[in-house]
């Protein structure tokens, strides 16, 4: 099984500062420019820091070696941990700095930030958040005996450290996503059954739309609060959006006049489908003002009392409008709210403060219970006519959900459209290949001039024939176009790439009869358990049951990436029946825990040797000698 091996500091505090996979990304970085006896002093790193992310944006190697000399001498030997704490006090002098449009931040809801600067959580949402998990998780058969969760404990983040709860959070946002027959559920997990709960949830986190890049297992198993916040606010984002498109609600198109904001309709985030629909109604009720965020407009309840007026007319009180108190308003909106049946995620003084993502999960709670939109056949049937077939709704979502999981910044919504600048399949590129890529020559959207565009896709395509894609179906312009079958072609190639060279060809496995309940049983059995060993894993049930060979071969690449990854090394042969094992040398697993396995029979291994707790002692990755 695929595991993240933890990397230790002696000091809590400075372990604290860091995920799991950023320690292991800066431990990589520090044994890498180290000199030939193994030493690295100051003056070594300034090359190395203005390179890394959040500081080459701030600093140049100029600047970084005149900080770095104010207070030390460059030519002091440093061990790891001073390393790291560099590397802490270069990052806080760069955050200083971003002030205004210079700071970086994310407009998509799923772009959850989890950063090492700062770690508080807020009570509020962690309320909130414990009163979804109680109220949807409470009769799960194997759960309900921990729930209901108090939230003015840490039980939500003990709960969270064995897997079970994320793992079936998850099944909750998007049905049939894990096989809980793939979910480890004894009362006292091992290490290595905690480890593959961890390793299905991250990787069904990303296969339903988290951004997972900064969270690793060991993360999870410490059930660090602001990490495990920021994955089940995601989750539940995913589960209360899920039908704000048009397929899901169709209704929506009552949004939009024309069939060309009906196609600018589809390519929205959920979120802005979700603000729209509210300034829609609100325009109704007559409030002037538009609602561009959850946050400050929402501050003064205005906007929700018009809002609750026009779709709860019978509930509506002149008083909520008439009082000059926030937040004796925010108090009133929640009555109307309620009588509704629409009171699980906001405080008032959620609402007075202004809270982005509680006030959104309120909005969207509004919507799915009452979204006030009249059901207009000519227009729904037009946009059925402008939905894809099943085979390629499936494709770009396998595509969409996979680029989202490389961590690139940006965020992609709807394949088709949020493609055609280049820009996008650019940042994949260089996620396939890094330094593929010259940045100087390609435009960030937006993007006024067509040309630009095609310049973006040109060098797309040149990158891509660098590399040995299969580009048959593929041209700068075609890129730039709405040519769909340019653009899976395209990210087909650069999924093999990714992930391993894989064959050519797969064999006809296409089967005559129906594809009943039990193959696709046994079909999101296999995906759960290619995600428990560490895949990365994107289709769908159906793609194997009807054997979508470009699908297949996205799985096959995965499973053989993994494989690649963990294959034994030559010394770890492993012995037939009719071999006796001599050696009593020490195997490592995959999570860098130590097992010894007693000399004797091969045969002679009792069954249940898989249940006995394992050493929990971690060992590092690689280290260097003398180290």
């Amino acid at each position: 099984m695929s595991g993240f091996v933890g990397v230790l500091v002696s000091d809590p505090w400075l372990q604290s500062q860091f995920t799991q996979v950023e320690l292991r990304g800066l431990k990589s970085k520090f044994l890498s420019v180290r000199n030939q006896s193994g030493k690295l002093t100051l003056g070594n790193l300034p090359p190395l820091m203005a390179q890394l992310k959040n500081l080459s944006e701030v600093f140049n190697e100029t600047q970084v070696r005149t900080i770095l000399g104010e207070s030390s001498d460059l030519n002091e030997e440093i061990d790891f941990e001073s390393f790291l704490r560099v590397y802490l006090n270069l990052q806080a002098r760069a955050a200083s700095k971003l002030t205004g449009p210079k700071l970086k931040s994310s407009t998509s809801f799923l772009k959850a930030p989890t950063t090492t600067l700062r770690h508080t959580i807020s009570e509020s949402e962690k309320a909130s958040y414990v009163s979804h998990i109680n109220s949807f998780l409470g009769e799960d058969g194997f759960l309900k005996k921990y729930l209901p969760l108090d939230p003015s404990t840490n039980a939500l983040f003990d709960l969270a450290k064995d897997g079970v709860l994320l793992c079936k959070l998850i099944n909750v946002a998007v049905s049939g996503t894990i096989d809980e027959r793939a979910i480890n559920t004894k009362q006292v997990l091992n290490p290595w059954e905690r480890n593959e709960n961890h390793t299905l949830c991250l990787n069904s986190a990303k296969a339903i739309g988290c951004t997972v890049v900064n969270i690793g297992t060991q993360d999870l198993v410490e059930a660090r609060p602001h990490l495990v916040m920021g994955l089940i606010s995601q989750i539940i984002k995913i589960q209360l959006l899920a039908d704000l498109n048009l397929k899901k609600t169709p209704e929506l198109v009552e949004l939009v006049d024309d069939s060309k904001d009906v196609e600018e309709l589809m390519g929205l985030p959920p979120e802005k489908v979700l603000l729209k629909w509210m300034n829609f109604q609100l325009k109704k009720a007559g409030y002037e003002k538009e609602v561009s965020n959850f946050s400050s407009d929402l501050k003064d309840g205005k906007a929700y009392a018009h809002l609750l007026n026009v779709l709860a007319p019978e509930h509506s009180s002149a008083t909520v409008l008439d009082t000059k108190d926030p937040t004796e308003r925010a108090n009133l909106i929640i009555e109307h709210a309620a009588k509704m049946d629409c009171k699980r995620y906001v405080t008032p003084k959620d609402i007075v403060e202004g809270s982005t993502n509680l006030n959104l999960a309120f909005v969207a709670q509004i919507f799915q219970q009452r979204n006030g939109l009249s059901v207009d056949s000519k227009k729904i049937s037009f946009t059925e006519m402008m939905t894809d077939d099943a085979q390629t709704s499936r494709e770009e979502r396998c595509f969409r959900l996979w680029i989202n999981s490389l961590g690139v910044d940006s965020y992609v919504n709807n394949l088709f459209e949020d493609v055609r600048t280049g820009w996008v399949l650019l940042e994949v590129l260089d996620k396939v290949s890094p330094g593929s890529v010259n940045w100087k020559h390609a435009s960030k959207p937006p993007i006024k001039m067509p040309f630009r565009k095609v310049e973006n896709c040109n060098q797309v395509i040149r990158i891509g024939k660098e590399l040995n894609f299969s580009l048959r179906e593929c041209s700068g312009k075609r890129c730039s176009t709405r040519k769909q079958k340019a653009y899976t072609s395209f990210l087909m190639a650069a999924d093999e790439v990714y992930y391993a060279p894989t064959p050519k060809k797969l064999e006809d496995l296409r089967e005559h009869e129906a594809g009943n309940e039990d193959k696709k049983l046994n079909a999101t059995y296999i995906i759960s358990v290619a995600r428990k060993l560490g895949c990365s894993i994107f289709l769908l049930p159906e793609d194997i049951m009807e054997v979508n060979q470009k699908m297949i071969l996205t799985l096959t690449a995965s499973i053989m990436y993994w494989s690649l990854l963990n294959k034994p090394r030559e010394s770890e042969s492993i012995p037939t029946d009719d071999t006796k094992v001599t050696d009593v040398s020490p195997a490592v697993s995959t999570d860098g825990e130590k097992d010894t396995m007693p000399a004797g029979e091969v045969s002679s291994l009792p069954t249940d040797v898989g249940n006995e707790e394992p050493s929990t002692e971690v060992e590092e990755d690689n280290p260097p000698d003398g180290e």
